[in-house]
């Protein structure tokens, strides 16, 4: 018999085990599983170049603070921010410290790679494979979609589920930890997420001092409902729809299987905002700012960008990458269902 095992160590196995999806290198865009921000647009990180610099300038982190990706996949949101910096405030390149923080061996391969092909020796970029190798005093932390990819526990009605093998699940008595989180934000059904409190207690450790930009989907209240799905192919497909529990027959698709996608497909979950906040707020960081990918990247400085652009490209160049900074902002594609945060810790 194969014993039960609760969802988020499943998940944990699909995402991360010796053969998960995270292991080995993944495309992102047109000819892999999904679109990011990242792939959208290099205004993306231009607009959080330019964050780096008010941040910069209003004296909150020194010039000489280090800016840190953490989960970079290839490394292109740091290049697009390194090349916004040389392009709004070239001199900090002189004193601008640069380091991403990826777990796989083959991301931080191709990381490596970009960067040399890229910038030459002009920058140097320290990879880590964890928070815990970092003692700074200061850093500007990015993250783009790395909370809906934490491990999670699925609950319904007092109880939270278990796999045995690749597509048997049962229901059963929830631990200490999914009881008292569900008992302090009401969560009748749907995810709560496990290692928030841990990674946030590693950014308190790991800086001194910090400001922390991340872009996620969710929202604040949890949802009533399941979230949990599967990104196969830019096919989305409800996770419940390949198992016994389905309830929309029309969900179930005919030509895949849960032991065809587990470890082939990314699993991905609608963040519960509140709990994050909670988690890095409990580890001493305050929250500075929460708002719409819209409003977030409008505040940071993005028409201003797209504004220079247009007075320095050719009116063909210009409209291409207007159409791709639209993706970001519009609220019919990621504008309003992904969201901003900024914390601060030593503020």
């Amino acid at each position: 018999m194969i014993p039960l095992q609760p969802f988020s160590d499943y998940m944990y196995h699909w995402l991360y085990g010796p053969e998960g999806y995270y292991t080995k290198f993944r495309t992102i865009g047109k000819e892999g599983d999904f679109y990011t921000a990242v792939s959208s647009s290099m205004f993306f990180g231009g607009s959080i170049a330019k964050r780096l610099i008010e941040v910069i300038d209003e004296g909150f982190l020194p010039a000489d603070t280090t800016v840190v990706e953490i989960g970079a996949h290839q490394g292109y949101m740091l290049a697009d921010i390194v090349q916004f910096v040389y392009t709004l405030r070239p001199e900090l390149l002189s004193t601008l410290k640069f380091a991403i923080v990826e777990p796989q061996a083959e991301n931080r391969e191709a990381q490596r790679k970009y960067f040399t092909e890229a910038f030459g020796d002009a920058v140097q970029l320290q990879l880590y494979t964890d928070l815990s190798e970092l003692h700074e005093e200061s850093a500007f932390v990015v993250a783009n979609e790395i909370f809906d990819a934490f491990p999670c526990e699925l609950v319904k009605e007092g109880k939270m589920l278990y796999a045995e093998g690749v597509d048997r699940f049962v229901f059963d008595t929830m631990d200490d930890f999914t009881a008292s989180h569900v008992d302090r934000y009401g969560i009748v059904k749907g995810e709560v997420a496990r290692g928030y409190e841990d990674f946030a207690l590693s950014m308190a450790k790991a800086f001194g001092r910090y400001e922390f930009v991340t872009f996620d989907y969710g929202d604040l209240e949890p949802r009533p409902d399941f979230s949990i799905r599967i990104y196969y192919k830019h096919r989305t497909i409800p996770f419940f729809a390949l198992t016994e529990f389905v309830e929309d027959a029309s969900e179930k698709p005919e030509d895949l299987t849960l032991e065809e996608l587990c470890c082939r497909s990314d699993i991905t979950y609608d963040v519960h905002f509140t709990h994050l906040i909670d988690a890095f707020k409990s580890s001493g960081a305050k929250l500075h700012r929460y708002k719409t990918q819209l409003a977030t990247l409008v505040g940071f400085g993005i028409v201003e960008l797209l504004d220079i652009l247009q007075k320095n490209a050719d009116p063909q160049h210009y409209k291409a990458e207007l159409n791709r900074a639209k993706m970001l902002i519009d609220p019919a594609f990621m504008g309003e269902r992904f969201k901003g945060l900024i914390f601060r810790k030593g503020e």
